[in-house]
């Protein structure tokens, strides 16, 4: 499969139990890193899903099938794009899906300056980043051995 057979639209409300299933199976290589489920987006519920859908956007990847295979979201605050749980299935990984849904969230706010962040152990997240222009700006400690690398691109901090 090719990037441009993947079609990226807005996520609906019917469609947040498949992107949490999703989100649920994309984040296992990040626990994987740690030796432990205990992270933030395996704990995430229903609910606060449909909070962030409610206060922002939510892009889905559709497969060729018509699953859905990748997903985003971000919020606008003060002119910065929020940007958080970029997600591809394992299955369609290291193929420009991650770029592209990057890039289609980026579209969604073109005049901001974007904020992400990632694991400082998720090399292949940071390299992702940094070949689409982000550089980072702050590293914050989450808890145990969880330090978190934040981003931006535009703007300036």
């Amino acid at each position: 499969m090719t990037v441009n057979t993947m079609r990226i639209e807005r996520a609906e409300r019917g469609d947040l139990p498949e992107i949490l299933r999703l989100q649920y199976l994309a984040y296992q290589s990040e626990a994987a890193l740690f030796g432990t489920q205990d992270i933030p987006p395996l704990k995430q519920t229903p609910g606060e899903v449909e909070a962030e859908y409610e206060r922002g956007i939510i892009l889905k990847m559709l497969g060729e099938s018509g699953t859905i295979i990748g997903s985003v979201r971000a919020y606008e605050k003060d002119g910065t794009a929020y940007i958080g749980k970029l997600m591809v299935h394992p299955d369609y990984r290291r193929r420009g899906f991650g770029t592209r849904l990057l890039r289609e969230i980026e579209a969604c706010f073109p005049q901001c300056r974007y904020e992400l962040f990632t694991s400082t152990r998720s090399a292949d997240n940071i390299a992702l980043y940094v070949r689409n222009g982000y550089r980072e700006f702050s590293r914050r400690a989450a808890g145990g051995e969880l330090v978190f690398v934040y981003m931006q691109k535009g703007g300036s901090r």
